[in-house]
């Protein structure tokens, strides 16, 4: 069994449920929750590591874009609620990582999910390891394995 490791960083970020994330029936339209795990990852990169995408990919020539991503939904998320992310990491590469996602509303489990990022040179569109101080940071966040 694996568990969270209990000196590991976990981000986490709160977002406000609107009208526009949500259907007719006022529940989150399931498309808003992958843009709101990008909302996530966006923030995580900005506040946690120091790198917003603003100088990311506009300066640096840099992005992270998600290869693949998956969610599971277990409850419905209403319009006016709000809804607590958690994210931390269960594998760094050399130049990819995998993002765990965790989402809560009053203690509600709404979705878990994951994504798989990679980090890239925008100009050339192929893989760059991981710089230095970015690396620190993020495996700052990184699951360990343990036996429970």
């Amino acid at each position: 069994m694996r568990e969270r490791e209990a000196d590991m960083a976990v981000f986490q970020h709160s977002i406000d449920v609107m009208f526009q994330h949500c259907d007719p029936a006022g529940i989150v339209f399931y498309p808003r929750f992958f843009e709101m795990m990008n909302e996530v990852t966006e923030r995580f990169f900005s506040d946690a590591v120091g790198w917003p995408f603003s100088r990311m990919h506009a300066i640096d020539r840099r992005g992270i874009p998600s290869v693949s991503a998956r969610l599971d939904f277990h409850a419905p998320a209403r319009l006016g609620e709000i809804m607590d992310w958690s994210m931390w990491l269960t594998r760094l590469g050399r130049s990819g990582a995998t993002l765990a996602y965790a989402a809560e509303v009053t203690g509600r489990h709404v979705l878990s999910g994951e994504a798989a990022i990679v980090h890239t040179d925008l100009d050339a569109m192929s893989s760059l390891a991981w710089q230095a101080e970015v690396r620190s940071v993020l495996e700052s966040h990184l699951e360990m394995a343990k036996e429970a």
